[in-house]
C-alpha cells in the first residue's frame, strides 16, 4: 500500500498530474477591443496571483502582423477561426494541447475537434457568433435581412451606413449579395463583387469599428455587425435590431492561443484552462455578447441573452448561414486586392 501523502505533497501531485502549477507572475493578453470582461480577469489574478495586462487590436490583420514580427511581449491572443490556420501554419503558436486540460471535458461537442484545429492542439474556444446587419428600425422600415441595406442602400439610409473595415466579412458578403459562395475563384461572381463594393461606397458615411457606440449615438443609423454588439447596441436603443440577410451570413469563432514565443507559459496555459469553466465562460459572455462553446454556460448566463434574438438565430433565418471558411491562398489575394480597390 502507497503511504499516504500530506495535504500540501497532494495538492502538488494534482497540479502536476493535470499539467499546472499555482503561479505568480504576469500575464499579457492581445485581445479584440471591448472584449474582454474586467470580473473575470479579476478572478484570474486573484485565484492564481498573476497580474494580467491587456492590449487590444482592431482587426484578425492588425493582429497576424504584430506577431509576425516577433517580440511582441504577449502571451496569448485570440485570433478568428478564419485566421488560426495561418498562425498554425506560420509557427506562431506553441501547442498547449487544450485537450487534455482539466476543463476540456466542458467544450461543447460542435466545438471541441474543429477543422481548423484538429484535436484542440492549439486553442480554446473564446466566442462564437455571425455576421449581419444592424439597423435603426424608427428610420428604415424595410426588410433588414437583406445585405441590399449596404449595398444598394435604401434612400432612407444613404449617408447613414457604417461598414465595419474586417475584409473577409465584406467581401464575403459582396460575393453572397451577387449569388456566389465564400471562397469561390470564379472571376465573373469576383469582379460582380468589386464592382458592387465600389458602387456601393459613396452611399456610406463610414468605415469603423466603432459601430457600437456610433450606432448607440445615432451617428449611424445602419451598419454591417457581429451579433453580439447587436445585442449591446438594441439594450440601449431598442429600435435597432440585428438582421440574418437572406442572401447568406457566417458563422464565426474566436479562440484563445498561446504564442510560441511567450514569456509567461504556465501562467497562458492556467488561463486557457480557467476559461473553459461553465461559469467563467459564462462570465465572459455577459459582457461581450456572444456565445462562447462551452456546455453548462448556458444556466449562468444573464436572463436578456437567453432568448436574444441576437444570439437565438430565428429558425427562418438558420438555412442562410455557413460556416466562415479560410479560403486557398490565391483567393485571398484577389480578396485582398478587392479589398484595396476599395480604399481608394
Amino acid at each position: 500500500m502507497k503511504p499516504m501523502m500530506s495535504t500540501a505533497v497532494a495538492a502538488i501531485a494534482l497540479f502536476a498530474a493535470t499539467g499546472f502549477a499555482r503561479a505568480e507572475g504576469q500575464l499579457n493578453i492581445y485581445n479584440w477591443g471591448n472584449y474582454t470582461n474586467p470580473e473575470v480577469i479579476k478572478k484570474f489574478e486573484e485565484k492564481y496571483k498573476v497580474k494580467v495586462t491587456i492590449t487590444d487590436y482592431d482587426s484578425n490583420d492588425t493582429a497576424l502582423a504584430k506577431v509576425r514580427q516577433g517580440g511582441s511581449g504577449f502571451d496569448i491572443a485570440v485570433p478568428s477561426q478564419t485566421h488560426l490556420p495561418i498562425w498554425i501554419k506560420e509557427g506562431l503558436l506553441l501547442e498547449t494541447n487544450p485537450g487534455g486540460m482539466e476543463n476540456f471535458k466542458n467544450v461543447s461537442p460542435d466545438w471541441a475537434n474543429p477543422e481548423f484545429d484538429p484535436g484542440r492542439k492549439y486553442s480554446v474556444p473564446w466566442a462564437w457568433g455571425t455576421v449581419g446587419t444592424v439597423v435603426n428600425t424608427s428610420t428604415y422600415k424595410g426588410d433588414i435581412n437583406s445585405w441590399k441595406i449596404i449595398f444598394e442602400t435604401p434612400d432612407e439610409l444613404k449617408g447613414k451606413v457604417n461598414v465595419v473595415p474586417e475584409m473577409k466579412d465584406v467581401v464575403t458578403a459582396a460575393i453572397r449579395y451577387v449569388g456566389g459562395q465564400q471562397c469561390t475563384d470564379d472571376k465573373e461572381v469576383l469582379k460582380k463583387a468589386r464592382d458592387l463594393l465600389v458602387a456601393a461606397k459613396p452611399n456610406w458615411v463610414a468605415m469603423e469599428y466603432g459601430a457600437i457606440d456610433k450606432m448607440k449615438a445615432g451617428d449611424f443609423q445602419a451598419s454591417t455587425t457581429w451579433n453580439g454588439a447587436a445585442l449591446r447596441i438594441r439594450l440601449a436603443r431598442p429600435e435597432v435590431n440585428f438582421g440574418y440577410p437572406k442572401e447568406g451570413f457566417t458563422y464565426w469563432s474566436d479562440n484563445v492561443v498561446v504564442l510560441k514565443d511567450a514569456k509567461n507559459v504556465e501562467n497562458a496555459k492556467l488561463f486557457q484552462n480557467f476559461i473553459m469553466d461553465p461559469e467563467i465562460a459564462a462570465g465572459l459572455s455577459a459582457y461581450h455578447r456572444y456565445a462562447n462553446g462551452i456546455a453548462g454556460s448556458e444556466k449562468f448566463m444573464p436572463a436578456e441573452m437567453k432568448d436574444a434574438p441576437e444570439i437565438v438565430i430565428p429558425e427562418a433565418s438558420k438555412a442562410h448561414g455557413t460556416m466562415a471558411l479560410m479560403c486557398p491562398p490565391e483567393v485571398d489575394a484577389i480578396y485582398t486586392k478587392i479589398w484595396t480597390d476599395l480604399q481608394k
